[in-house]
């Protein structure tokens, strides 16, 4: 397969502030994997990330530590990029806004924006978020406070240069009606024009003149060039776009496939940069991904909660690709994922140790065994081949659609899923019973065969996410086809072939002495952490109080559980099927350690029927059943007496 037709990928550059936490990382992991898999179909792929140098936080932040500037964002733009090149980011070009060539394009990029009018200076006087580098009016706070992280706000003034947001805002909203796709999922799309461009932009300050960390402004050297035109303008001064003539590589590349952010700088994506690049007269890039949060449990990961993980320490605990696969698996389409040790656990073992590894294991292990390592030819066809070999085929079409759209999760759930029903062909076919009978070796054969094929089809398609695993397959299959294009077909594994040695991919964790060797782990390296949590376990904190119009906002009805049964590979869970009086709905609840399946089934619980829905373990639920807890248990809240399905709670 020859593409060569070129793909243009992005992350946001990450903020020289601190070391970044596992949710920081888990943007490059994502980017990593989708640009893996297209330079997988052939394509032409160049895959940009890099980090944001300049600000007022890093200023400050330098000066508390006692150092310049520059020797601060040395610091930590190394521990970054140790840290993608620890979790395998395959890219291309890694920026850094204190490059010469990045400042020298941002220069020209605001004088051009100066000279033909876009800009212009003025006074700034209002409130200023250090943490976030915005300015926000009295009307835009929460409480007072920063609507995007919660901190305190300063009052501020001082001269600044602005640039004409609303010059451009009826060309946005034009861009963004006649090109669906280019901000996804949907909902992210909904609120930036329902908040931001429909009440209508404003002029937005484009340059600094209470510090100086920053690109000067050439012609007025009291400002530096604000955050945004810096750090925006690194995706195409990387590729070398110069207003007076860009390069070849910018010619080739431009505009970007795809822009993958967080989805808390998507207004800076998806409104300041496009503008910019409207009036530089420049295409728009295609689409503008703006992912969810990784939560540490329910919560936002920060250092101030004393939960945050680090990627160099997960996978020092569990190793690099199983956290990648963890990251890349529980992490919705558009709604927050969580991870917390119990929770990578029991995915390590239910899908990697038990589901993939044993898959693996056994199989080769059994040609090894049966046939002396040789691969066998499929010359006995029986019962469940064809399903098997089906299954292989949908997945790799699957995986393809999925990924085309950036349903990383959903493709990672198609690939665990064959390994699924290989295992499953596995106890169909028993081979073991096959082997005691000579006559039932052609058979036998077959099957060995149709199960190597599948985990070809595995490891091929599993590699951009977890390149070294992949490897690993691929050695104990003793080589093979690793093409994308080898998938089109299922059959390419070479009777006569050797398998190589059997291995173990994952060994089952034991959840108990795992979380001690973790507890051990985080207060040998964080004894001040520990420190520091120990009284917080003893505070407790009052409920923020609501108004009836908070309450209101809640649907709670009364439902009857029709049927529950256990999600596959997820211990706690199970998959309730409710009947809200004319409705049966389906949820996913965390009962499955609290009750017996029959135990609910019969039983009116109450639902907050209007919770946006969710899919946990790949599992769509609609809704939440309330339960209460005390000592670790569950109880779920009931009615008094047989109330008619549906009943509105209030």
């Amino acid at each position: 397969m020859d593409y060569k037709e070129k793909f243009y990928i992005t992350t946001a550059i990450a903020y020289t502030s601190r070391k970044p936490h596992i949710g920081n990382t888990y943007e490059v992991i994502l980017t990593d994997a989708i640009a893996r898999f297209k330079r997988k179909l052939g394509y032409d792929v160049f895959f940009l990330t890099g980090t944001d140098e300049h600000g007022q936080k890093i200023q400050q932040a330098a000066e508390e530590d006692g150092v310049t500037p520059k020797e601060y964002v040395d610091g930590v733009t190394g521990e970054i990029k140790k840290i993608w090149d620890l979790m395998g980011a395959s890219y291309d070009y890694f920026i850094r806004t204190t490059d010469e060539n990045h400042e020298a394009v941002v220069k020209k990029i605001f004088k051009k924006l100066y000279d033909q009018g876009d800009i212009y200076k003025s006074e700034y006087e209002g409130l200023y978020c250090v943490p976030c580098e915005s300015f926000f009016t009295q009307s835009q706070l929460v409480d007072g406070r920063c609507p995007d992280c919660g901190r305190e706000v300063v009052p501020t003034k001082e001269e600044a240069y602005f640039f004409k947001m609303s010059k451009y805002q009826d060309r946005l909203m034009k861009h963004i009606e006649e090109h669906p796709e280019f901000i996804a999922p949907e909902s992210r799309k909904n609120e930036m024009v329902n908040n931001f461009l429909k009440p209508g932009l404003q002029d937005l300050c484009v340059s600094r003149s209470s510090f100086d960390w920053g690109i000067p402004v050439e012609f007025d050297p009291g400002h530096v060039i604000y955050v945004w035109i810096d750090a925006l303008s690194n995706y195409i001064s990387a590729l070398g776009y110069d207003p007076d003539g860009p390069s070849d590589l910018y010619k080739k590349y431009w505009p970007a496939d795809v822009h993958i952010i967080g989805k808390d700088i998507l207004r800076f994506h998806t409104i300041y940069w496009p503008i910019i690049l409207m009036a530089l007269g420049e295409p728009l890039p295609k689409q503008i991904f703006g992912h969810p949060w990784l939560l540490s449990g329910m919560d936002k990961m920060s250092k101030s909660r004393g939960n945050v993980m680090y990627a160099d320490d997960l996978s020092e605990l569990f190793g690099v690709d199983a956290i990648r696969y963890y990251v890349l698996s529980e992490m919705p389409f558009a709604s927050d994922g969580t991870i917390t040790y119990e929770t990578i656990i029991s995915r390590y073992n239910s899908d990697l140790a038990n589901t993939l590894g044993n898959l693996v294991n056994r199989t080769v292990t059994m040609c090894d065994k049966y046939f002396g390592g040789v691969i066998p030819a499929p010359d006995c066809k029986g019962e469940f081949d064809d399903e098997l070999i089906q299954a292989a085929l949908d997945t790799a079409a699957g995986v393809k659609e999925k990924m085309d759209g950036l349903r990383v999760a959903d493709a990672l759930d198609l690939i665990m899923g064959l390994a699924r029903r290989s295992n499953k062909y596995i106890d169909e076919t028993a081979p073991w019973v096959l082997a005691k009978d000579e006559a039932s070796k052609p058979r036998l054969g077959t099957v060995l065969y149709n199960l190597l094929e599948s985990i070809r089809f595995i490891a091929v398609l599993l590699e951009s996410f977890m390149p070294s695993t992949a490897q690993k397959i691929y050695e104990q299959l003793g080589g093979c086809d690793t093409t994308a294009e080898s998938l089109g077909k299922f059959g390419a594994m070479q009777a006569g072939g050797h398998v190589g040695k059997a291995e173990v991919l994952f060994a089952r964790l034991d959840e108990k002495k795992k979380l001690e060797e973790i507890a051990a782990f985080n207060a040998a390296k964080y004894p001040a952490a520990k420190e520091e949590k120990q009284p917080e376990k003893k505070e407790t904190t009052a409920p923020e109080q609501i108004t009836i119009d908070d309450f209101a906002k809640l649907d709670l009805r009364v439902a009857k559980v029709v049927s529950a049964e256990k999600i596959e590979g997820a211990d706690k869970l199970y998959k309730l099927m409710v009947d809200m009086g004319g409705e049966t709905r389906q949820i996913v609840s965390g009962l499955a350690k609290h009750y017996k399946a029959d135990e609910l089934v019969g039983k009116n619980v109450i639902v907050i029927a209007n919770l946006k829905p969710v899919k946990l373990r790949g599992v769509d639920s609609y809704g939440m059943i309330l339960a209460a807890s005390e000592g670790g248990t569950l109880k779920i809240c009931t009615t008094d007496g047989d109330i008619v399905p549906g009943a509105q709670v209030r």
